[in-house]
């Protein structure tokens, strides 16, 4: 994370901040202030705290990652350079409107699901930003979601495509057991009930019904428990789920969902940097 950060402010700054160069003396020092002009979950502190750090200013927090913040609320106050806050403002509003937007909506769609009384687990998925993924992953656990895989090396994921290429679910499974660490769960995604059964027959860990109604959700499980197979796997659900349809299919009694909106189609939070001298 330090190297993206410093390839952000790298990127950010070109050669020079010809603007700030010109115009602000280096030996001028300066208190600049990072309000809330939203109302959402901040994230984001620590990263930027520490972007800080680097650059020897002196930091006040006034709010923590995961606190709730409303228009108008002071998040942080920074002493230092000058120069330095003005060439760093842009990348650091960037990263905490970004993160403080992702947990702002990760919080949502958990209270959503809270509030009707449902134990199921609100996931992030790979849909990320490119060299970003890690804030991203960051900002859903702040929210208080699930971070579901970090990278493609931290379970099995069998999709459809790696299905198509070997020929079947339960001969994908029989491969991944056999050449995978015991300490690697085995995770596959199907889109019948008929392979839902194959999957959980044949040992995997996970089972991700993908593209499915709430209602070939429910008569999914229903099959499974009738087989005697439902407590064998977690059950984890994807695809065409939003913000409108969520609660149909938390009420399906999946263990998981998983959403690549929330890290795709979320709106960052409005928040500004002030200076002062």
């Amino acid at each position: 994370m330090d190297k993206i950060i410093k390839y952000m402010i790298d990127e950010d700054l070109g050669f020079s901040d010809i603007t700030t160069n010109a115009l602000i003396n280096p030996e001028k020092t300066a208190k600049a202030k990072i309000i809330s002009k939203d109302t959402g979950i901040i994230a984001g502190i620590n990263v930027v705290k520490s972007i800080f750090d680097e650059y020897n200013m002196e930091i006040a927090s006034f709010k923590e990652d995961g606190n709730k913040v409303n228009e108008g609320d002071l998040i942080l106050e920074i002493n230092g350079s000058a120069k330095d806050i003005l060439s760093l403002e842009r990348t650091v509003l960037n990263l905490i409107m970004r993160m403080s937007g992702i947990a702002t909506i990760t919080s949502k769609m958990i209270s959503k699901v809270k509030n009707r009384g449902l134990n199921v687990k609100i996931a992030g998925t790979r849909k990320t930003s490119p060299a970003l993924h890690k804030f991203d992953k960051m900002a859903i656990a702040i929210g208080g979601g699930d971070t579901h895989r970090f990278r493609l090396d931290d379970m099995v994921l069998i999709k459809d495509n790696h299905i198509a290429v070997v020929g079947s679910v339960g001969e994908a499974i029989e491969i991944a057991k056999k050449k995978c660490s015991f300490t690697k769960k085995i995770e596959i995604e199907v889109e019948t009930p008929e392979d839902a059964i194959i999957a959980s027959s044949s040992g995997a860990d996970i089972i991700m019904l993908d593209n499915m109604t709430p209602i070939e959700i429910k008569r999914t499980i229903d099959i499974l428990k009738k087989k005697k197979l439902r407590d064998n796997v977690l059950i984890e659900v994807s695809g065409g789920i939003n913000q409108d349809n969520l609660v149909k299919y938390a009420e399906s009694e999946v263990d998981i969902i998983s959403l690549g909106f929330i890290t795709h189609s979320f709106n960052s939070l409005d928040i500004s940097l002030i200076v002062e001298l």
